[in-house]
């Protein structure tokens, strides 16, 4: 099965036909290019998917990533970017194993097939310039044999003329002989190149263009077998990646089965947990009996409150079970005394482990600083050693107030932790630490967030603002003459007031109210000169001066 043999005649269909199979090998380039270029897009999509919802750094985000769910899911992402990867390595292959090595065979496949079309033209003009010659000889014979017999007639009548002279007849003899001889000359000539064109031909179609043909029938073999194994190619550089890419699957899914609902449980009760203990049962109260108040020795004698038949709550405070304050839309005290304890002292121990870090860092540039400071003494020729003293100077300087920044945390963990006596008001004014929290908040600004159902309120009103602020409450307390009461109050719940600002009352004791509720769910009253603070506003039953109100 030959080309050269089957195919002798059909020239310009093969030269169409190794055409259209370069064609083809162009058009699989084609594709395999576009197939890279979907790879690489894929790929990119895939990276900004993973990038769009990776944490953002330094922010609530990132805390949520301490769940197992929140880990398996950034694990995921992470091996979506593996998973990227793998489809740009075969976008990388394709280009560099198909697409270029093709490019370039193609670029040879063409340069090939000119050269052998070529050299089947330059046969063709051949033998058809040794046709063209074997036609003008036999034209040329055919002529001189017609010239001859038309020369022999005109001889043999001119002989048969009587009346032409013998001159005239030999000269016609003459020219009969030369044309005769002109025709043998002529038919010797077509001989020949009849006979070089027989060799010519049989050489055209017997040898050259099978020749040429059966490099044109291996060339385009060869063009088929590339393509298919550029196709096994493409093939295998998908398959290379399937091992990689089933580890990433792998990975998700080993991330997926490492998720611990009970883990994350206890993150939610680590990360939420107010240490509080829940409020006990509300007593019943019976107003099919008329209200007796008693006076305690150490409650007012004043009747201002009597004669009152309804009983006043303070503010909003009516029907709540546990008091509540709101979130301080301000600066966060630096003592964290606005969380519950449990999350005040995780808050705690994290400034004190970041600041042990920093004097640990600045502690270690100070070794450095030393050490170049050594260096310099021995070899003055390296630098001067009084350079460094400023720069030793202020990382001590540096070191100390961190020491002294940690070492007010850790006694504020201390207190949380119950490892140290809570300290008096005076003692706090004394130690300069008072100034950074007000003793009112102690109690409320942790305790009182939670209710009894679990619940937080997250926001302060402006009223509740100033009860944060340690300089308003030292005012308060450091003014000479008390406050005026505005009312009195009666205990309806037995409260133990262990924070500082914070007054004890027994159930029924009645009391002076000095300072209403402002929206923060506390009242701030007195018992006598020497004791005041603040309780509960829904542990007391509030009765305001006629006058106070109006003012």
């Amino acid at each position: 099965m030959s080309w050269g043999t089957e195919l002798w005649d059909q020239f310009d269909n093969l030269e169409k036909h190794t055409q259209w199979g370069i064609d083809i090998l162009e058009k699989y380039i084609k594709f395999v290019k576009e197939r890279t270029e979907i790879e690489l897009s894929y790929a990119k999509q895939l990276r900004n998917l993973a990038k769009k919802y990776q944490p953002k750094k330094n922010s609530k985000e990132e805390e949520e990533y301490r769940y197992t769910a929140c880990k398996a899911f950034l694990s995921t992402l992470n091996e979506m970017n593996d998973y990227a990867g793998q489809h740009e390595v075969i976008s990388e292959n394709m280009t560099s194993n198909i697409t270029v090595e093709l490019a370039r065979y193609v670029q040879e496949l063409k340069q090939e097939r000119k050269s052998y079309f070529h050299d089947g033209r330059k046969a063709q003009q051949h033998i058809e310039i040794c046709w063209k010659q074997l036609e003008s000889s036999k034209r040329r014979f055919e002529r001189d044999c017609k010239e001859a017999d038309r020369a022999q007639q005109y001889f043999e009548k001119m002989d048969a003329d009587i009346n032409v002279t013998k001159a005239d007849v030999e000269k016609a003899r003459q020219q009969a002989q030369v044309r005769h001889q002109m025709a043998e000359d002529s038919k010797a000539d077509y001989s020949s190149i009849l006979q070089k064109f027989n060799h010519e031909q049989h050489e055209y179609y017997h040898t050259h263009i099978p020749n040429i043909f059966q490099k044109i029938q291996e060339m385009e073999e060869r063009r088929i077998v590339r393509i298919g194994d550029s196709m096994k190619t493409y093939a295998e550089v998908d398959r290379q990646v399937i091992p990689i890419i089933g580890k990433c699957l792998d990975e998700i899914v080993k991330a997926a089965e490492s998720i611990d609902q009970k883990n994350d449980s206890q993150l939610v009760i680590e990360a939420y947990k107010s240490g509080f203990e829940p409020p006990g049962d509300i007593e019943f109260e019976d107003y099919t009996q008329p209200m007796k108040r008693t006076v305690s020795d150490n409650s007012l004698s004043n009747s201002r409150g009597e004669g009152k038949p309804e009983l006043k709550f303070g503010g909003k405070s009516k029907g709540k079970l546990w008091p509540f304050i709101k979130k301080n839309k301000g600066a966060t005290p630096e003592d964290f005394s606005n969380l519950p304890p449990e999350q005040r002292r995780k808050k705690l121990q994290q400034k004190v482990d970041e600041l042990n870090k920093e004097i640990q860092k600045e502690m270690d540039q100070r070794d450095a600083i030393t050490k170049m400071k050594d260096v310099y003494l021995k070899n003055p020729q390296m630098g001067d050693p009084a350079s460094l003293d400023h720069k030793l100077t202020e990382v001590s300087q540096n070191i100390e107030k961190l020491r002294l920044e940690s070492q007010k945390f850790e006694a504020w963990l201390a207190e949380v932790e119950g490892r140290l006596p809570a300290r008096s008001e005076q003692a706090r004014r004394q130690s300069g630490m008072f100034d950074t929290q007000n003793p009112a908040t102690v109690n409320n600004c942790a305790q009182d967030r939670e209710s009894p159902d679990g619940s937080y309120t997250e926001e302060q009103s402006q009223e509740g603002e100033g009860k944060v602020l340690a300089t308003d409450f030292d005012d308060e307390f450091d003014e000479e003459e008390p406050l005026p009461a505005i009312g009195t109050c009666k205990a309806l719940y037995t409260f133990e007031g262990q924070n500082e600002g914070t007054i004890s009352v027994v159930e029924g004791e009645t009391l002076y109210v000095i300072e209403e509720d402002k929206g923060d769910g506390w009242t701030r009253i007195r018992r006598n000169e020497d004791e005041e603070g603040y309780v509960p506003t829904s542990y007391v039953e509030v009765y305001l001066d006629k006058n106070a109100k109006d003012s």
